[in-house]
């Protein structure tokens, strides 16, 4: 067979005769040599060539097997199953929604990570479902999977984990395991866990504009109830907690509503773009200041509301994504707290 002329077994070398296969198989996929579905040789005639163990060569095509870089086909041999950068570290990257904060985290992750490093995005629309096919189909081909772990219920309830979602994530070995902004302690031993507090977040950071939240008369958390990619209600207690610690007047709302009765003295905190977007249009058609008349105050960051001047609450995606990659390319592990800030604009 082809593959044959490309494999180079160094009797002298101290890595494994095992590895040294390994190693063989995956350059020359990574130079083109084999490519997709293309049939490499038998064990023992892989043997028989190198003049290798039977067991050698078995446990060598184990490994790719379990790294879904080689698959067996019953009565007809082994072929290449995965071709894709296999020489890197793969990671699979589980993300609940397409978001432009969380695209920042991801982009970011990837800019740390560098060029030896291949990672896979997928979306699971915080459906348990598609979650649970996505590692059940990927569980043995990936060095690291980066989980974001945000579900809902039938009636658009936000829920961190399910019980069969805790089953899955726990069949992941720890090594290659990494929990990324919303974690779960009972799931413990030693992986990597980099999260927010969505319920002190929001208290500490609303605490740091006290001074400028104080002049407003009436304060208006927007928070979606039945949204397509519900929101942790931990954001609910602490925006509670921090209303009735300072004795403010409060209200939530699900949405902003068309022709809604906007007052001056209204301080709004939208979570959802779209309701920031219709905010600041109803804001300009009453001809109120913002800022002034009528305050915002917007829940996670991004470039354009840095660009309009608008107010944030929010973690720091870009850190996110970069504490990730350091932590895998130092073999560190633990649990980190992203940080989360008040940054303050004219809107506020």
């Amino acid at each position: 067979m082809s593959l044959m002329k490309f494999i180079n077994i160094d009797e002298n070398s101290r890595v494994p005769k095992y590895q040294q296969i390994i190693d063989s198989i995956i350059d020359n996929i990574a130079l083109g040599n084999l490519t997709m579905d293309q049939k490499i040789p038998s064990i023992n005639m892989f043997s028989e060539e190198f003049y290798l163990s039977r067991d050698t060569v078995e446990k060598a095509y184990s490994i790719l097997k379990e790294r879904n870089i080689i698959t067996s086909i019953r009565g007809k041999g082994y072929y290449i199953s995965r071709t894709k950068l296999i020489s890197k570290i793969n990671i699979l990257f589980l993300v609940n929604k397409l978001s432009s904060y969380k695209l920042r985290t991801y982009n970011h992750f990837i800019n740390a990570m560098g060029a030896n490093s291949h990672t896979d995005l997928h979306i699971y629309h915080c459906d348990e479902t598609l979650f649970l096919n996505l590692i059940d189909k990927n569980k043995s081909a990936y060095d690291y999977f980066i989980i974001m772990p945000h579900f809902k219920t039938n009636d658009l309830k936000h829920i961190s984990f399910t019980e069969n979602v805790v089953k899955a994530i726990k069949k992941i070995p720890r090594e290659k395991l990494i929990i990324l902004d919303n974690i779960k302690p009972e799931i413990d031993g030693n992986l990597i866990e980099i999260y927010q507090d969505f319920e002190n977040d929001i208290y500490n950071a609303l605490s740091e504009g006290i001074s400028k939240i104080k002049k407003y008369q009436k304060i208006i958390l927007v928070y979606p109830e039945k949204s397509v990619y519900p929101y942790p209600r931990r954001i609910l207690h602490g925006f509670r907690k921090f209303c009735v610690e300072h004795k403010l007047d409060f209200e939530i709302l699900n949405e902003i509503y068309d022709d809604m009765i906007i007052k001056k003295g209204d301080l709004f905190i939208t979570i959802e773009e779209a309701d920031l977007v219709n905010l600041v249009k109803q804001v300009r058609e009453d001809e109120y200041k913002l800022g002034v008349d009528i305050g915002i105050i917007s829940y996670n960051d991004t470039p354009l509301k840095e660009l309009l001047g608008i107010t944030v609450i929010s973690t720091d995606f870009k850190k996110m994504g970069e504490t990730v990659a350091y932590m895998i390319l130092n073999k560190e592990k633990g649990r980190v707290k992203n940080p989360f800030n008040f940054i303050d604009r004219e809107s506020l």
